[in-house]
């Protein structure tokens, strides 16, 4: 797949890149997709969830109330469960909720996501560009003249540029990644994915 490469500015360089078929033409596997993306928001959980049981509810111990002859249930605890105030049956626990997947199934749901937008045309190549400054307004209006204004966009760089990073901070819809932080839930997020022509060979090493 043959894609034009376009500057900053909007317009066309003249020049072009091969996106290799072994990444951006395959067929999507669905499933492979499903768990990367599973797994990359379990990753984000914090798992900190807990409630209190009856053990560790502050409280006495004394039976409440005799045994017998008071014509409703037995009780033997002010902690108790089924009393207001008493702790919970089956409460959630501090736990990890990450899960592990193969390296190459994670690598099939990449090349997967990226084959989709391929399919859909949301794929923009832009020539290297860098900013001399961490300035918004100018990252808005390349935004602009990618004609990605008001798209959720996904800007895919080859190494870690801190300017062009700071700029993109604040706008909305709007992401900044490196080859080695892309995953298959940014890209299948992404309404535009804007490939840096530098980063090109790199997704071919997928």
């Amino acid at each position: 797949m043959e894609l034009k490469v376009l500057s900053i500015t909007g317009e066309e360089t003249g020049k072009t890149v091969e996106l290799a078929d072994s990444v951006f033409g395959i067929e999507p596997n669905d499933h492979a997709i499903y768990l990367d993306v599973k797994q990359f928001l379990a990753n984000q959980r914090q798992g900190t969830h807990k409630s209190k049981e009856r053990a560790e509810i502050a409280g006495s111990t004394r039976k409440i109330k005799k045994q017998k002859g008071t014509g409703t249930a037995r009780a033997g605890s002010i902690k108790s469960p089924v009393f207001r105030g008493g702790g919970r049956v089956f409460g959630p626990r501090p736990r990890n909720y990450g899960f592990k997947l193969n390296r190459k199934l994670k690598e099939l749901a990449r090349k997967s996501a990226l084959s989709y937008k391929a399919r859909t045309g949301s794929i923009i190549v832009v020539e290297d560009f860098n900013m001399e400054a961490p300035k918004t307004k100018e990252f808005a209006q390349i935004r602009k003249s990618l004609q990605v204004e008001g798209k959720r966009s996904l800007v895919v760089l080859k190494d870690a540029d801190k300017n062009v990073y700071l700029a993109s901070r604040n706008i909305p819809k709007s992401e900044v990644v490196t080859l080695a932080e892309l995953n298959t839930y940014s890209i299948m997020k992404a309404g535009a994915l804007v490939l840096v022509e530098s980063s090109v060979e790199g997704l071919g090493n997928l």
